[in-house]
């Protein structure tokens, strides 16, 4: 294995059977925690002031989450998280930088080496190209099989990360599957689409007459999963104020419906699921740190579509299969290798679900039994440039006199719709904004309300580079 290398993939007859993963040693060389060191043994590694770290410093001038160093097959990148004073190598400030073996960086007042060491750690890979109905035949994705296949049956916490559209809920759908709990209730709760007032009575149920339109007993999530599984989508847009009452329902079992006096007692697994970096909503007190622990137990990390562009290839298989259900007549139906290619290129700014879209839309759209890269309608897009959102499809019939108005795509489902209008705001919000400070991230995170990392991580997203 090359001595800089963090991550090896092994090969038998041309397929990936497991990973290889170097372990490296951490050391305080010099500052507040001099001598104090920490061998990393997974691939992602966190340092910072915080407890949600793997490595928690004393240097008050080092931020919450500070740092993070990921073993990848080029090297060991140390990548900076958003940090107050920077993380800096050979007297300049870096964002990511692959670190060449015993390299020191400083970050705050505290000066660190990063040193690979002789011990290797093996990762398996699953040999299935599928884990219920997630599918994936890429490194990354086999890798996710493997550990999902080991606690799936347990009763483990779960915590889902990963960008929008990537499929969190249906992994966690699969999860449900391969449980003991597979045949009772799997209840999905999803945080961001809630109205604040509201959360409470969807999460715990409410008594009839317990406030202003409850006029019956209404049973919430934990009583409608009893015995199954509840799903707590986007968890990190759930209120600060409920936060500590799902803790104890996750540590004690037991809850009241609002305007109750019973206490109750609920037997259902959790699963959570976020895209947002609940790290840094600790670190700014944001989300409560003893539930990102108690809802964390197990992570797991869903890569982008554009970061396992191998798999596209299958899934455009797996969803004609799921047309040619539907409509028999689209059982013929096929790629072009110049359509292919588009898809293979395109960035994917929407992940699965977005080319799940396109592909629903192509079939629908073809004039005949194959696809070509005109049906695919993403002409309009650049390769490696700015990925501006395609304008929202509007439902038939006369346009709306109020130009003002959201025009949302009537043929999706309304959790892909709403998507669709979020993602096309967010573009055009911080499009604008970045402008208008001609390229300054600390200026317009400000104006934003947002904090500079936040700020940073939108812009790539949107692939606004500035």
């Amino acid at each position: 294995m090359n001595q800089e290398a963090g991550l090896r993939t092994v090969f038998v007859n041309e397929r990936a059977t497991s990973r290889q993963l170097r372990k490296a040693k951490v050391v305080v060389v010099d500052g507040p925690d001099e001598g104090k060191e920490f061998v990393i043994g997974k691939s992602k590694f966190y340092v910072g002031r915080s407890a949600v770290t793997d490595f928690k410093v004393a240097d008050k001038s080092i931020s919450g989450t500070h740092f993070e160093i990921r073993a990848e097959e080029d090297g060991f990148l140390l990548r900076d998280m958003g940090s107050t004073n920077g993380t800096w190598v050979a007297g300049c400030r870096v964002r990511e930088i692959y670190l060449a073996p015993n390299v020191t960086f400083r970050a705050g007042n505290t000066t660190f080496r990063l040193t690979p060491i002789d011990e290797i750690v093996e990762i398996a890979l699953s040999e299935e190209e599928h884990f219920g109905g997630v599918i994936g035949r890429s490194v990354a994705m086999r890798e996710v099989f493997a550990t999902l296949s080991k606690i799936a049956p347990s009763e483990l916490t779960c915590m889902i990360e990963g960008d929008t559209g990537t499929g969190k809920e249906r992994m966690a759908r699969a999860i449900h599957d391969k449980s003991r709990r597979k045949s009772k209730p799997f209840v999905v709760l999803d945080c961001s689409s809630i109205p604040r007032e509201l959360m409470e009575s969807y999460v715990f149920g409410h008594e009839r007459g317990a406030f202003t339109g409850a006029v019956n007993q209404h049973k919430g999530a934990f009583e409608q999963a009893n015995g199954g599984t509840l799903f707590l989508d986007e968890i990190g847009e759930l209120d600060l104020a409920l936060q500590p009452k799902l803790l104890r329902v996750l540590e004690n079992r037991e809850y009241m419906r609002v305007g109750g006096t019973k206490l109750m007692r609920t037997d259902c697994r959790i699963i959570a699921a976020t895209n947002r970096d609940l790290r840094v909503m600790v670190n700014e007190g944001a989300f409560r740190e003893d539930l990102y622990f108690r809802l964390s137990v197990i992570q797991i990390y869903l890569p982008s579509l554009a970061k396992r562009r191998e798999d596209i290839p299958l899934m455009v298989e797996h969803f004609f299969s799921t047309l040619a259900e539907r409509r028999p007549d689209l059982q013929r139906l096929r790629m072009t290798a110049d359509a292919m290619d588009m898809l293979m290129s395109y960035p994917w700014p929407g992940n699965v679900r977005e080319l799940r879209n396109v592909i629903e839309r192509a079939a629908s759209l073809a004039s005949g039994p194959a696809i070509e890269r005109s049906d695919l309608h993403l002409s309009g897009y650049t390769v490696g440039g700015p990925t501006p959102l395609a304008p929202p499809v509007t439902s038939a019939g006369p346009a709306d006199p109020d130009s003002s108005r959201i025009q949302a795509d009537l043929t999706l489902a309304f959790k892909d719709a709403k998507q669709q209008v979020v993602d096309q705001f967010e573009y055009d919000y911080l499009d604008r904004i970045i402008d208008a400070h001609d390229g300054n991230i600390s200026r317009a995170a400000k104006q934003a309300g947002l904090t500079r990392f936040h700020m940073r991580e939108l812009l790539k997203k949107h692939d606004l580079k500035k």
